[in-house]
């Protein structure tokens, strides 16, 4: 009969971001076990996808930046109504290569459309956007009330 050693317990550090990709793997293995192999196929799933944005202040504008990496220029619209920016467009998926040659598809394709309730007042009639590198930005020009003053202070 052999003598049982004793064995410290080892206290493992929590990582939250390890948990979520073993819970992410998991996923990816229950996924392409359901769809043999594959991801997801075209057409299997109803995907709605909607580009990241970010909105930042400048001096003079606010600036909505929105990623639309594989979008033609031709393909996206705006439009401003009152203080709703309207963002829509489509991403085509590659038509050269066929699905059965796919093992996993996992770029969004299809139409988009964002709607951006804007925090202070712009010059709706002097808006710019500028399409580079996949990454749609737009500047609109605030208001002049909505600019910040410099107050100076006067000797009491």
């Amino acid at each position: 009969m052999g003598v049982e050693r004793w064995r410290p317990f080892r206290f493992e550090r929590m990582d939250p971001f390890r948990d979520l990709l073993d819970m992410q793997s998991e996923m990816n293995r229950a996924l392409d076990a359901y769809f043999g192999g594959r991801a997801a196929r075209p057409g299997a799933l109803d995907r709605v996808w909607a580009p990241p944005i970010d909105i930042y202040e400048t001096k003079d504008d606010l600036v909505v930046a929105a990623e639309l990496p594989g979008v033609k220029e031709k393909d996206i619209h705006l439009s401003i109504v009152g203080d709703v920016l309207s963002l829509r467009g489509q991403r085509m998926a590659d038509q050269q290569v066929k699905e059965e040659h796919y093992h996993r598809i996992e770029r969004w394709t299809g139409s988009f459309e964002r709607h951006v309730q804007l925090p202070i007042p712009v010059q709706a009639d002097r808006v710019r956007a500028n399409y580079r590198d996949g990454v749609l930005e737009v500047r609109l020009p605030k208001v002049e009330e909505a600019k910040p003053r410099e107050i100076k202070i006067e000797m009491g």
